[in-house]
């Protein structure tokens, strides 16, 4: 599978701390996972820092955490996760509901990682994908943090059900962060980071109004996409 490689080092990690700061994305994406979670064991495919998988991980519920960079994994390993360094390394057949965040746009084989995803389920389980959107709005950021493209709901659909997916629901996610991406395209950072303090302003004052938007628009755009699909039983 072609992806960052086990051992590699994640090129976005500055911006990855920075995001740190967006507490109430952060928390609706947790509640995306939440929402749809299947089961006990848990995939989290590209876990980074543990930001879902920690909060996640409590009860009877265990998430395997697949991470490919050496540095975050030893962090999550000292966290008490389990981890794994590829998706290859993930018994088939074994996890109940798999989700993967803003992590399908760093792999350049995403329909072999779509497969290989598929192929980790068991028969039932579930599939969240959540994924940067529309490839107009690709900037000095997306090209920073390693992203090879942005996805479109019908394309990633299509991809979703080649691999063996039924795809429940998709819709688009953020839709003032689709106006805000596009004057950062023109207008951010040349080098394509973000700071925490413009992560925190956003994440406090324009995040909680674009879901309100969201929800008026009916998922009809946005700046990232949001996808339940399943393995049929």
């Amino acid at each position: 599978m072609s992806e960052l490689a086990p051992g590699d080092t994640y090129s976005g990690r500055d911006n990855l701390e920075a995001m740190k700061q967006a507490t109430r994305y952060n928390a609706f994406l947790l509640q995306l996972i939440e929402r749809h979670q299947s089961g006990t064991q848990l995939l989290d495919h590209g876990a980074g820092a543990g930001t879902f998988a920690l909060p996640v991980s409590h009860g009877e519920t265990r998430v395997l955490c697949m991470e490919p960079d050496a540095a975050l994994r030893e962090e999550l390993a000292r966290s008490g996760l389990q981890v794994a360094a590829s998706l290859d390394d993930v018994a088939g057949a074994s996890i109940d509901f798999a989700y993967t965040l803003n992590v399908l746009e760093h792999v350049e084989d995403d329909n072999e990682a779509l497969v290989q995803l598929h192929r980790c389920l068991k028969p039932g389980g579930r599939l969240l994908v959540y994924v940067p959107a529309f490839q107009l709005l690709y900037s000095q950021m997306d090209e920073h943090v390693g992203h090879f493209r942005r996805y479109r709901r019908p394309a990633l659909s299509r991809q979703l059900q080649a691999a063996g997916f039924v795809v429940h629901s998709a819709g688009y996610v953020d839709s003032l962060g689709f106006f805000a991406s596009l004057l950062y395209k023109y207008l951010g950072d040349k080098s394509g980071r973000v700071s925490p303090g413009s992560v925190s302003f956003y994440d406090s004052l324009v995040f909680p109004v674009s879901r309100l938007v969201d929800l008026l628009s009916f998922g009809s755009f946005g700046k990232n996409l949001a996808i339940v699909a399943a393995k049929p039983a």
